[in-house]
C-alpha cells in the first residue's frame, strides 16, 4: 500500500491536470495484452495496421511481465495541459542514473528484455542514446496511435474533471476518493492506494495532491518513488463509451432540427469565410447571413477568428460532429 499523508492546505491544492504523454506509454499495455481490457479492443484493432515501420519489439520491452513502467516515461504534467512535445522533453532531459533506475525497477526481479539489456551496465552515453530512441519511437507512436483520438480523449478527461471537482466541492475528500476506484480509501486525513507492488508513506507537506485521469490505466498509479510529489493517475469515468461508432447524422432531420437555411450555412462552413462571402454564395444580405451566424455560433456550432479586418467562420468540432457526412 501507498499512502498520501495530506493536510488542510494539500487539500486546498488539491488539482486536476491532463498528460497526453501518459496516456500513450499505458496503451502500450493495452497494445502488448488485448486481454487486459476488452473496452479497448476496438482501439487496438484500429491501430495496429497504423503501426507500419515502428520497432515494435523496443516499444513492447518497455512494459514489465508485472505491467509496470518505468516511472521517467510519465513525468508529473508542469500544466493543466501540457502538450505532448512538452511532456516529451522532459523525459529527453531524464540523466542517465534516473533512466537506468527506472527501468530496472519496473522490471524487477526480472532481468531487463533484450532491447534493453544495455542499460542495466552500460556507461551513460548509451543509456542516454537509448533514451532518445525511446523519446523519437513514442512520439512517432503517439502521432499514429493517440494524436488521432485525443481531442475526442481529451472532451471525455474533462467531463471527469469536471464530476469529480462536484464531488469535491458536495461532499469533500471522502466523496471525492469513495467513488474513484475500489482500491482507493480515505481516512483520517490519508489517502491510502491498495493493490500495489511497494508499500511507502508519503507527507505531501504542503505539496498539493495532482490528480490525473487516464483513459488506458485500469487502476490508480502513483509514483512508485516515494521521493515524488503526491501524484494520482486513475481511470477516469466513461471510458466505455470512447470507442463506440457514433450515429451518422441524417439529412433531413438537420434541416428539421436547424431550419433549411442553417443546415446549409452548417454544410459551407468546413472552410473559413466571412460574412460578406457566404453572403454571395447566397444571393442574399450580409446582415440575412449574420443572423444565423450569430446563433450557430452561440450554440457552439460555428467558430469564429479575426484575420485582419475580416472575421473568418467556420464549422467547430462540435459543427463536425452534428453535420456528419452528409454536409
Amino acid at each position: 500500500m501507498i499512502s498520501f499523508v495530506l493536510g488542510v492546505e494539500d487539500l486546498a491544492d488539491t488539482r486536476f491536470a491532463l498528460s497526453p504523454l501518459s496516456e500513450t506509454v499505458l496503451s502500450l499495455r493495452v497494445l502488448r495484452e488485448p486481454g487486459l481490457s476488452a473496452v479497448h479492443l476496438p482501439w487496438r484493432r484500429s491501430v495496429l495496421g497504423r503501426l507500419g515501420t515502428l520497432d515494435t519489439a523496443l516499444l513492447m520491452s518497455l512494459v514489465a511481465q508485472r505491467r509496470t513502467l518505468p516511472d521517467f516515461l510519465t513525468p508529473r504534467p508542469t500544466a493543466f495541459s501540457p502538450s505532448f512535445e512538452e511532456e516529451l522533453a522532459l523525459v529527453r532531459a531524464a540523466s542517465a542514473g534516473l533512466v537506468r533506475r527506472d527501468l530496472v525497477a519496473a522490471h524487477a526481479p526480472d532481468p531487463l528484455p533484450e532491447a534493453l539489456r544495455d542499460a542495466a551496465g552500460a556507461d551513460d552515453t548509451r543509456v542516454l542514446a537509448l533514451r532518445d530512441a525511446v523519446c523519437d519511437l513514442l512520439r512517432r507512436y503517439w502521432e499514429a496511435a493517440v494524436e488521432p483520438m485525443w481531442p475526442r480523449m481529451r472532451l471525455l478527461l474533462e467531463a471527469d474533471m469536471t464530476y469529480r471537482a462536484r464531488q469535491l466541492a458536495v461532499g469533500g475528500a471522502r466523496l471525492l476518493f469513495s467513488g474513484m476506484h475500489p482500491n482507493l480509501r480515505w481516512q483520517d486525513g490519508v489517502l491510502h492506494i491498495g493493490q500495489m507492488i511497494s508499500g511507502h508513506r508519503v507527507c505531501a507537506a504542503g505539496r498539493g495532491l495532482l490528480l490525473v485521469p487516464s483513459v488506458f490505466a485500469h487502476k490508480p498509479a502513483p509514483p512508485v518513488s516515494p521521493d515524488e510529489p503526491p501524484t494520482l493517475l486513475y481511470p477516469s469515468r466513461g471510458v466505455a463509451t470512447l470507442w463506440e461508432r457514433e450515429p451518422a447524422a441524417d439529412a433531413p432531420a438537420l434541416v428539421a432540427l436547424l431550419g433549411a437555411p442553417r443546415a446549409r450555412l452548417l454544410g459551407l462552413l468546413g472552410e473559413p469565410l466571412p460574412t460578406v462571402e457566404i453572403a454571395r454564395r447566397f444571393g442574399v444580405t450580409p446582415s440575412a447571413v449574420s443572423q444565423h451566424l450569430r446563433v450557430l455560433h452561440a450554440t457552439g456550432l460555428v467558430s469564429r477568428a479575426r484575420d485582419g479586418r475580416q472575421v473568418l467562420y467556420r464549422r467547430s468540432a462540435l459543427g463536425d460532429q452534428l453535420a456528419g457526412p452528409h454536409l
